[in-house]
């Protein structure tokens, strides 16, 4: 009958538990990492059975006593595992120091969900401004702290998902790490990564939209957009009118076959090269008016102007070209 193999592979090659812990990593190391995932004996495939590492060819057991990674706790349902989760949220791009930091809560409540006496809730008072003072250490991280808050209240007012946020984040700290804000407003960086992100994640906003939740002048704004993008390399495509119908279309509440109709004129406006030079967002609005009518659906100019931010006469006569160029079908001169 043939024994059962029970050592390990460290004991067999003779390397301790100290030379193992030592050890520093290298690549070398790590090739060799990649190479334990088969059997270093008959090159068979290693099964985890009793916190133990075998070999389902030869049953060589190439490692016993397995750290378990996992929580001690089980759960069965979602509720269940977020009330046990001891772990804080994940690390994000939108807090200047990244999540890492303790905060205080601003419930006045002890740990059994009893209310603190007049004494306690003054010290936890004390203890919040002291722990927000303390959260910043230089001048540095203050900049970052106002811009990032400053980046979360513009993309709440904008309807922009969390993704666009965290990618202005990234953006303002690439400026601020290359020394771009000398002479520049925080606001005034903040609102230009606002809408290059937005731009680069394809849910862009208009310039008017931008400009009416920021806290700086227009053309503040338009100056400080171009430097940045210029300065940091930001590969930004042209706005594409079709991005801009969605939201419009939910706003105005239309039907999808409305909406349907909509992006086909656009996209026979762009094939007959109609769309250049012009507002994206011009095109939208028209294409986002016409697309009712040709359904039978009531829409008025003065609805589409507010939802989209531009004059009824640019709706008018955006619209008047994209009829006449899906009429046409033929590329204009």
């Amino acid at each position: 009958m043939t024994s059962t193999r029970i050592q390990s592979y460290d004991e067999q090659n003779g390397v301790t538990e100290s030379e193992r812990t030592d050890q520093p990593e290298t690549e070398e190391t790590a090739r060799e990492t990649e190479d334990q995932q088969v059997c270093p004996e008959c090159g068979g495939d290693l099964a985890t059975h009793d916190n133990e590492t075998v070999c389902a060819e030869c049953g060589l057991v190439v490692e016993e006593d397995n750290v378990d990674r996992g929580p001690e706790w089980r759960a069965f349902d979602s509720k269940e595992k977020d009330q046990k989760s001891r772990v804080g949220a994940p690390t994000t791009k939108m807090m200047h120091d990244k999540g890492l930091s303790t905060n205080i809560g601003w419930q006045d409540k002890d740990a059994y969900g009893n209310s603190l006496g007049s004494k306690q809730r003054q010290k936890m008072q004390r203890l919040r401004k002291w722990n927000e003072r303390f959260r910043t250490r230089d001048s540095k991280e203050r900049n970052l702290k106002q811009a990032l808050g400053e980046i979360d209240r513009m993309g709440s007012a904008l309807g922009l998902p969390e993704e666009v946020r965290e990618t202005a984040s990234v953006i303002y700290r690439r400026a601020l790490d290359e020394d771009l804000l000398p002479g520049r407003s925080i606001e005034g960086v903040a609102t230009a990564a606002v809408y290059a992100a937005a731009r680069q994640t394809g849910t862009p906003r208009s310039i008017d939209e931008v400009a009416n939740v920021s806290r700086i002048e227009e053309m503040e704004f338009k100056r400080t957009y171009r430097y940045i993008v210029r300065e940091l390399n930001l590969q930004i495509q042209p706005a594409d009118p079709e991005d801009y119908v969605a939201r419009f279309a939910s706003e105005l509440g239309i039907s999808d076959e409305a909406e349907r109709r909509a992006r086909e004129l656009l996209r026979n406006a762009k094939r007959q090269g109609i769309h250049s030079g012009k507002s994206p967002v011009g095109l939208a609005a028209a294409a986002v008016y016409a697309g009712p009518l040709l359904t039978n659906e009531k829409v008025t100019q003065a609805e589409v102007s507010d939802v989209a931010q531009v004059s009824e006469v640019t709706i008018r006569n955006r619209y008047h070209e994209l009829l006449e160029a899906s009429e046409s079908g033929a590329v204009p001169a």
